[in-house]
């Protein structure tokens, strides 16, 4: 996941309409936002929990008896300061969560399940499935699509957070890396993009953490791995694994597909070893056989990379029994699919997405 840093970057919403509906506030590099040397790698649990009581201590200092609004994407980063927030402050975070209709299988249900009914949260789901969809039918340019979903995701958030009263605080999943890789100044988005009249003191309690310290301090928060733990996900979620033009029918193909390959990679061992695997469903059709017909179908290719910077990447080497398995299920399993592919390309020459 990118930190909240390049959001606008990462969905390439052109100047002239950022700059319609945002302000961005210049973040100096100050003492505050460089990691002292002296600060201890957390490595442990009992470290984790050391931090976990160092910050709520600090939360609520800085908090007080305000409000603290939070935009939880279900990643990692969010997922962490949404679980020490509820514990520093409680019911004061109200935190949304947008369904964009992009998600993988399970994802908004997970949030839902553990925010609201395990940890007691302020949690505000809004799903706009139709309303992402409606907007990137007919559209095919990749770079676009990324226009059209981030420039919605903006205008939801922002209708959200209109709603709200007494909100004095925006919280953010700023991690390390996201200040180190951002230059001495750094344009902060405030918001991801909100106008200039709603203005929030930031709340950055992981800002000095690295991405394996937000997953010890996840798992000491009692996170469930698979959201700790969970892959590098585009923002545009599925939009950029569905090529071309998006539709419901292939869209949820992509879906069911994607659920397939990370269940048989979890029951096989492979989940965690493998940094990054999905599937794509292009929007062209092969020829094939089901039921003794001829059928008109798409294809799904399976992609399965490793990395450590992801400026370059090299393939799993999946035993083929399990590739032959996992093909199986999916071309049984799933509608609208006759062929499954497996994607052996390394970065460069492809990146690692499709789109």
């Amino acid at each position: 996941m990118l930190g909240c840093f390049d959001f606008f970057d990462y969905f390439c919403i052109p100047s002239n309409e950022s700059n319609r509906i945002i302000h961005l506030n210049k973040i100096i590099m100050t003492t505050s936002n460089v990691r002292p040397a002296s600060m201890e790698r957390i490595t442990t649990p009992a470290l984790a929990q050391k931090f976990i009581d160092e910050q709520i201590k600090e939360l609520r200092a800085q908090i007080g008896d305000k409000k603290v609004l939070l935009a939880l994407s279900g990643g990692v980063d969010s997922s962490v300061v949404a679980a020490l927030l509820i514990k520093a402050v409680g019911k004061q975070l109200v935190s949304v969560h947008v369904n964009h209709g992009l998600l993988r299988k399970g994802e908004a249900e997970q949030v839902i399940r553990v925010f609201r009914d395990e940890l007691n949260a302020n949690l505000v789901y809004v799903d706009a499935t139709d309303r992402f969809l409606d907007k990137l039918a007919g559209v095919a340019d990749p770079e676009q699509k990324r226009k059209i979903i981030g420039a919605e995701f903006i205008r939801v958030f922002e209708e959200e957070a209109r709603k709200l009263e007494g909100i004095s605080f925006l919280a953010q999943g700023t991690i390390y890396p996201d200040i180190v890789e951002s230059g001495p100044v750094k344009s902060h988005h405030n918001v991801g993009g909100l106008p200039e009249d709603l203005q929030f003191e930031l709340v950055e309690p992981i800002k000095l953490l690295f991405k394996d310290e937000v997953r010890v301090v996840g798992k000491e928060l009692g996170l469930p791995d698979n959201m700790v733990y969970r892959q590098p996900f585009p923002g545009p979620g599925l939009g950029v694994r569905c090529t071309g033009a998006i539709t419901r029918d292939r869209l949820e193909a992509l879906r069911e597909s994607d659920a397939i390959l990370r269940e048989e990679f979890a029951k096989n061992g492979l989940e965690g070893k493998v940094w990054q695997y999905f599937t794509i469903v292009p929007d062209y059709k092969s020829t094939g056989v089901k039921d003794n017909k001829r059928s008109w179908d798409w294809p799904v290719i399976i992609r399965a990379v490793n990395t450590r910077d992801a400026m370059t990447a090299t393939i799993e080497e999946i035993p083929y029994s399990l590739l032959h398995h996992i093909t199986q299920r999916i071309i049984t399993e799933v509608s609208g699919v006759n062929r499954v592919l497996y994607d052996l390309t390394p970065k460069p020459t492809g990146t690692i997405e499709w789109e």
